[in-house]
């Protein structure tokens, strides 16, 4: 398998494990915080979205539109504690859904020797970073995101999906 190839396979499991954990979780359910402290579903489910916003364009395709403002879910921002502050969880879902197909259509057009080159003004602050080591440090967060929903799932009171 080639590199894209892994990052392409990586990016539909990440996919699959957060349709997984959000299965029958209804918006009110996205809503509650973890206790002490973390984000609820929604904001995780945002931010994820939010993420591939921002590495579309270095793979060709246009960001996806949210009928919210996704400026929310940025990183770093607070932890949402009012509904009237979240964007409904099934419009988050098919941003996301939408987002994936761009990210592996991105991917499948990529030309492996764009990987080398520099991104400048990267978000990790590393002046060396490429477009292969910022899609693999995207892609873990993507992952890692992905796992959170899978407590979320649980402090929900639901079942896990994954066994």
């Amino acid at each position: 398998m080639s590199e894209i190839g892994g990052m392409r396979h990586q990016a539909r499991l990440t996919r699959d494990v957060v349709r997984l954990n959000l299965e029958g979780i209804s918006h009110e359910q996205s809503l509650i915080q973890p206790k002490p402290a973390g984000n609820c579903s929604n904001w995780v489910v945002g931010h994820l979205v939010t993420v591939y916003n921002q590495v579309l364009p270095l793979l060709g395709q246009t960001p996806v539109e949210s009928a919210g403002d996704l400026g929310r879910y940025a990183r770093g921002s607070s932890a949402l504690t009012r509904a009237s502050d979240a964007v409904p969880l099934r419009e988050l879902v098919s941003a996301w859904e939408e987002a994936c197909v761009r990210v592996d259509a991105g991917l499948a057009a990529l030309p492996p020797r764009r990987l080398e080159m520099l991104v400048p003004d990267g978000p990790t602050g590393d002046p060396n970073e490429t477009v292969g080591s910022l899609l693999a440090v995207v892609l873990f967060h993507q992952a890692y995101h992905a796992g959170q929903l899978g407590i979320l799932r649980r402090i929900a009171g639901e079942n896990g999906a994954i066994a």
